[in-house]
C-alpha cells in the first residue's frame, strides 16, 4: 500500500523557507553590497593605480622593459609613475619586443645603483610642467566656489602687453589627473596665438576639497571652470575655448550649458571626452564581467538620494543632465571631439553619436589604436594639426604679425 507523503512540520516548513529567504537575501545583499562599492568607486577620487611592472632597466643603455599591455605596446612618448630613486620617467620608442615584455628608450637618465619600483603606472602626461616648454608662464590663483585653486598661465605671447591677447583657452584635466596632463595642449594654442589656462578643480588633490570630497562627474565641477572663466574675462580674455580632457570633457559640456558666461564662450575641444556617462558605465561593467543589470543598478544607486546617504556616495547624481546626445539639441557653440575607436576606457559611441546628431556644429577627428587620452603620444602631428585647423577654420586663432 502506497503511503501518502506527509507535509513537513509547520515549524520545520518555517525554517526551511526562512532558510531559502535568508540564502537569497543574503546573496541579494551581497550583490547589493558590491554594486554600492562599484557606485562609490565611481565617484571617489582616486590618483593613479599601478597597472604595469617595470622588468628591468639598462642604466648602460638607458632602456627600460616594461610588462607589454595595450598602453605600454604602443609607439609615442609617454611618462611612467614609479618610486624609488625617480618618481616619474618620460619614456620613448620601443625598441624591442615579446610576448609579455616591451623594452623601451629612456628619456630620463637613471644612473647606476638607481632604485626603481617594480609596481608602476603609465601615463600620457609626458610633461609636469610648463617650465619643461621653455616658455614664459606664471601660477596664479582662481577664486573658485570652494576656495582659492592653484592653475599654470601661459600667455600666448600676442596682443597686450603681458602677452595673453584676446583669446584664452581653459583647459580642463581628466578625472584621477592634475593639471599636468593638460600641457601638451599649450605647443598648439602657443602657436595660435591662443594664450592657456590650465586650472585644478574640486577634489582633484590640488584644488579645495568640496564637503564631500567626491566627483559630481561634471555635475558639480563645472563652477570652477565658470570660475577660470572669470578670471580669464578680468585679466583681458574677450573670447573663451574650453579645452576637456575625459571627466573634463563632461565638465567643459555641462559648464556650456550652465554658466553665466556662455556669450563668451567661442568654442569646446574635447580629448577622448565623457558624452554620455552611461555609456562609459556600461562599458566598464562589461570589462570588469558584470552584466548589464549591474551597470543599471550602479547608476539607479548614483540617482538615489536614499542610497547616496546610506553608501555615503555623495549628492545625486543627474545622469540625464550628463547625457549630451540626449542635450545634443542645446548645444549651439563649434565643438571639435578627438577620440580614438580603440579608447580602452571611455568608448568612442557617444561622441559618434554626437557627431551624427549636429554634424553643423561638431566636427570629429577619430583615431585608431590610440588609448584613453594619449591620442597626442601616439601622434603628436596629426593631434597638433587637428586643433590648429579647426582654430583656423572658425576663425579662434588670433592674427599676428
Amino acid at each position: 500500500m502506497k503511503h501518502p507523503r506527509r507535509a513537513a512540520p509547520l515549524g520545520v516548513g518555517l525554517l526551511l523557507a526562512a532558510t531559502g529567504i535568508g540564502l537569497i537575501a543574503g546573496a541579494i545583499g551581497a550583490v547589493a553590497a558590491r554594486i554600492a562599492r562599484v557606485a562609490r568607486v565611481v565617484v571617489t577620487p582616486a590618483m593613479r593605480v599601478a597597472d604595469v611592472e617595470v622588468q628591468a632597466v639598462d642604466t648602460a643603455a638607458q632602456t627600460i622593459t616594461l610588462s607589454r599591455t595595450p598602453d605600454t605596446e604602443l609607439p609615442g612618448r609617454y611618462g611612467l609613475f614609479t618610486s624609488g630613486t625617480a618618481e616619474y620617467l618620460k619614456i620613448g620608442a620601443v625598441l624591442r619586443s615579446d610576448e609579455e615584455t616591451v623594452t623601451r628608450k629612456l628619456l630620463t637618465h637613471i644612473g647606476r645603483g638607481a632604485s626603481i619600483a617594480q609596481a608602476a603606472a603609465f601615463s600620457g602626461w609626458y610633461f609636469e610642467s610648463p617650465a619643461e616648454l621653455h616658455v614664459p608662464y606664471r601660477d596664479v590663483e582662481i577664486a573658485t566656489p570652494v576656495g582659492a585653486s592653484p592653475a599654470w598661465l601661459v600667455p600666448a605671447g600676442v596682443g597686450d602687453d603681458d602677452g595673453t591677447g584676446e583669446v584664452w583657452a581653459v583647459v580642463v584635466h581628466g578625472r584621477g589627473t592634475q593639471r599636468a596632463e593638460t600641457i601638451r595642449a599649450v605647443p598648439a594654442f602657443r602657436e595660435a596665438g591662443i594664450t592657456s589656462l590650465l586650472i585644478s578643480y574640486r577634489n582633484d588633490g590640488v584644488a579645495p576639497q568640496s564637503t564631500s570630497g567626491l566627483y559630481g562627474l561634471g555635475t558639480t565641477e563645472w563652477p570652477d571652470v565658470e570660475a577660470a572663466i572669470e578670471f580669464a574675462l578680468e585679466h583681458g580674455a574677450r573670447r573663451i575655448v574650453l579645452m576637456g580632457w575625459s571627466m573634463g570633457g563632461a565638465i567643459a559640456l555641462q559648464t556650456l550649458v550652465n554658466t553665466a558666461h556662455r556669450e563668451s564662450i567661442a568654442g569646446l575641444i574635447l580629448e577622448s571626452p565623457v558624452v554620455d556617462w552611461r555609456t562609459v558605465l556600461r562599458f566598464q561593467a562589461r570589462a570588469l564581467g558584470m552584466p548589464p543589470i549591474a551597470a543599471s543598478a550602479t547608476m539607479g544607486m548614483l540617482e538615489s538620494g536614499i542610497a547616496s546617504r546610506m553608501h555615503r556616495i555623495g549628492r545625486v547624481i543627474d545622469f540625464d543632465a550628463l547625457d549630451m546626445v540626449a542635450r545634443g539639441v542645446e548645444l549651439d557653440r563649434p565643438i571639435l571631439i578627438l577620440h580614438s575607436d580603440d579608447d580602452g576606457y571611455v568608448p568612442s559611441d557617444a561622441s559618434r553619436r554626437l557627431a551624427e546628431l549636429r554634424p553643423d556644429i561638431v566636427t570629429l577627428v577619430p583615431f585608431a589604436t590610440a588609448r584613453h587620452t594619449k591620442l597626442w603620444n601616439y601622434d603628436e602631428a596629426r593631434w597638433n594639426t587637428a586643433i590648429r585647423d579647426w582654430l583656423a577654420t572658425n576663425t579662434l586663432a588670433p592674427e599676428t604679425d
